[in-house]
């Protein structure tokens, strides 16, 4: 067990101020994240480096906390409980469950980085010049979008104000509208993509951003006491989400993936044609948790045997995607994993070395490891439940744990910015391109059978599914589709509509007035 770096509101402007906190499960070290302190009243804040502000999304890239709250809330995947391991006093069991309060620790822990992230960002955002500031104004944005998908509301104090100011709390549906014109300011400023330069703020991030938003608006706008909607998309917004789908596409450096793993493996730093905006693996962030989180004792690189999918989201796959499971070229023939999802019979190197002749593996007590699709909330074996394996790791770094593989983690990507344009198209918005061959034009480079007819929003959000899993995406697409509440695998009952936003924090709602909890809470 590892404790790491976590921002967090303390004392009245706390929304501000970096504090260290937070022990979970084979939590990992979160590298590149600057401590501030605090500002007495009277002085000039210091502008920080906007390297140092990137290290911001460090946060955001690990087993836990962010990733955690929009995965193991829907239908992608949960963390079962094995005899007394990974119970964590219900930490994983609540979010599947939908049982959260204002206590849950990993909530706790996403509203403070959050909101550590919202300080460094508008030191940036208001204190630096040229291109940095449009970056900074970028990373703000990106950071308040999060919030409010959360939260519903954000906490803002100018970059300048004193210590001892109280934060203005800003409702999502009034801070959908701030978001969309700072960083619609912030794209003349920006680098076009290059190909390159994927691992800060441009052009089409920005662009691709703005798309998100767009297309989330009409659920920031719903009212604070029906958080779940129903909601009214305008076509007004939807063409602005073709607009900047379109001028993302325009970008002749990318390109829909004809091999969807090199968006992910270890070298998708270089090869990935469609990966828009990534935390380069610096500053100690690794994806090793990727594999780890739910990969077995005995597999290679030694896993914690944690998460799995669902069989119900498994089988939404077709065999032959190659997205749900494929024998991938150098990596599968050393480690023995697929790379997607791995069921049945585990194999990998003779004595967890690679380099060695892959057998069959075996489980602690001896018998074979067999990964079968019954998994339950509460009561596993070890064996229980279907693997993930999203960011293949570099098979050279593997004897070491694989610690030195390169893999970026992706923010956003090509086939998302389609997959959106398809989906405004449905709602409402005009283009001379239709759903149906947008849809099939990223499902004929996955080998899955093409669609014969115009894809609805059901199989829109299928589709999402496929293509986004573990990626960060689920929780707001399925809260966009008004699914997030139903019934899944493994959570019988649907849950209550105010679900959709997660609560504040006692402690954060005792240090600025200004604060009130979500409803529900």
């Amino acid at each position: 067990m590892k404790t790491s770096m976590k921002s967090y509101v303390a004392g009245v402007a706390a929304a501000f101020t970096l504090f260290a906190s937070s022990c979970t499960k084979l939590e990992p070290e979160l590298g590149g994240q600057e401590t501030v302190g605090v500002v007495k009243d009277g002085a000039t804040p210091t502008a920080p480096t906007i390297s140092s502000v990137y290290g911001q999304l460090n946060q955001l890239i690990s087993q836990e906390n962010w990733f955690a709250l929009n995965e193991h809330s829907t239908d992608e995947i949960l963390g079962p409980t094995r005899g007394t391991d990974w119970d964590d006093f219900g930490t994983w069991r609540r979010l599947h469950l939908h049982t959260w309060g204002p206590d849950h620790n990993q909530i706790n822990n996403v509203w403070n980085g959050l909101n550590g992230a919202l300080y460094q960002t508008t030191l940036a955002a208001e204190l630096l010049t040229g291109q940095a500031q449009a970056e900074g104004k970028f990373l703000r944005s990106y950071f308040r979008f999060l919030m409010i998908d959360a939260f519903g509301q954000m906490q803002v104090r100018a970059a300048n104000a004193p210590a001892s100011g109280i934060p203005s709390v800003v409702p999502r549906a009034e801070a959908i509208d701030l978001i969309i014109t700072e960083l619609e300011s912030a794209v003349a400023g920006l680098p076009s993509f290059s190909g390159t330069n994927r691992h800060v703020a441009t052009k089409e991030a920005a662009w691709a951003l703005l798309a998100k938003l767009y297309l989330n608006k009409a659920v920031y706008k719903a009212a604070a006491s029906a958080p779940a909607g129903p909601y009214t998309f305008a076509a007004a917004d939807m063409n602005k989400v073709i607009q900047y789908c379109n001028s993302v596409a325009a970008n002749t450096n990318l390109a829909v993936e004809t091999d969807y793993w090199d968006n992910f493996k270890w070298t998708n730093n270089s090869v990935s044609s469609e990966n828009i905006f990534v935390r380069r693996n610096t500053d100690g962030i690794n994806l090793v948790w990727a594999t780890c989180m739910g990969g077995h004792y005995n597999q290679t690189p030694s896993g914690w045997n944690g998460f799995t999918t669902l069989s119900d989201f498994y089988d939404s796959f077709e065999d032959g995607d190659v997205r749900k499971s494929t024998t991938l070229s150098g990596f599968s023939d050393q480690v023995g994993t697929k790379a997607g999802f791995n069921i049945g019979q585990a194999r990998g190197p003779q004595g967890q070395r690679i380099g060695n002749a892959l057998v069959d593996l075996k489980d602690r007590s001896g018998n074979p490891l067999v990964f079968t699709r019954n998994v339950s909330i509460f009561f596993n074996g070890e064996a229980s439940g279907i693997r993930t394996n999203k960011f293949p790791l570099d098979p050279a770094t593997i004897n070491d744990g694989g610690w030195g593989s390169a893999n970026d983690f992706v923010f956003l990507r090509l086939s998302d910015v389609r997959l959106m344009k398809a989906e405004a198209i449905l709602r409402g918005g005009t283009d001379a391109e239709t759903p149906l061959a947008i849809v099939n034009s990223i499902r004929t480079r996955r080998s899955a059978t093409l669609l014969t007819a115009a894809p609805t929003l059901t199989v829109l959000l299928a589709e999402r599914g496929r293509e986004l899993y573990l990626e960060g995406w689920r929780r707001n697409d399925m809260i966009r589709y008004g699914v997030f509440n139903k019934p899944v695998q493994e959570r019988a009952t649907e849950s209550d509509p105010t679900k959709v936003i997660f609560p504040i924090p006692a402690i954060a709602l005792s240090s600025n007035p200004n604060l009130k909890q979500n409803a529900g809470y």
